[in-house]
């Protein structure tokens, strides 16, 4: 499912995409779609990169106009067609690594640059189960460090929301070693100041 598109990056891992909204599509995207933690997907031509919506940011150039108005705000678009509703939703979406075609996964700094106007499209568990597991069945998170230096105040959350969806159907022995590192993050965000 398509929930936004490219707009900007602030690094060659942090991107900034549009929601959106039904100016762009007869069927938008649902809040849920685009939370905190939601593992995304932007298609290439021989690999696909994977990211996780790690920020979120309000747009709305209307708030400073407090200016009187002539007409209320839904007639506005009768007497002025050309009326776009500025309003929207910038999602920050954090790189974690890249799926290739035969579904083998890298987890680390993509190397290609997503382009503006790309579509970002939501992911489902079994793609996620997918990205983070080896042939073996055991669970990796070797972007731990990525987020850790990328994300900011957002990282043991956004941790803590990973671990919570790996946990789900995964072996016994992986779900203990996901709750150790989950009570290891919660110890360091207690405690140790965000020191990773």
């Amino acid at each position: 499912m398509k929930i936004a598109k490219i707009v900007s990056s602030n690094s060659h891992i942090d991107y900034v995409a549009r929601v959106i909204d039904s100016l762009d599509s007869d069927t938008p995207p649902k809040a849920a779609d685009y939370c905190f933690g939601q593992f995304v997907r932007l298609s290439g031509e021989s690999e696909d990169v994977i990211g996780i919506i790690y920020d979120s940011r309000l747009v709305n150039p209307e708030y400073g106009s407090f200016g009187p108005r002539l007409s209320p705000r839904p007639a506005l678009g009768n007497f002025s067609p050309d009326y776009i509703n500025e309003q929207g939703i910038l999602i920050g979406i954090l790189l974690l690594g890249t799926l290739d075609r035969s579904g083998k996964a890298h987890h680390g700094v993509p190397r290609q640059i997503v382009p503006a106007g790309h579509d970002v499209t939501k992911i489902d568990a079994e793609d996620v189960k997918g990205f983070h597991s080896d042939g073996d069945g055991r669970v990796h998170l070797h972007y731990y460090s990525q987020i850790v230096a990328n994300a900011g105040q957002f990282a043991i959350p956004l941790l803590d929301s990973i671990i919570d969806q790996l946990c789900v159907g995964c072996a016994e022995t992986e779900a203990q070693r996901l709750r150790v590192l989950k009570q290891s993050l919660t110890w360091q965000g207690t405690f140790g100041g965000m020191k990773l």
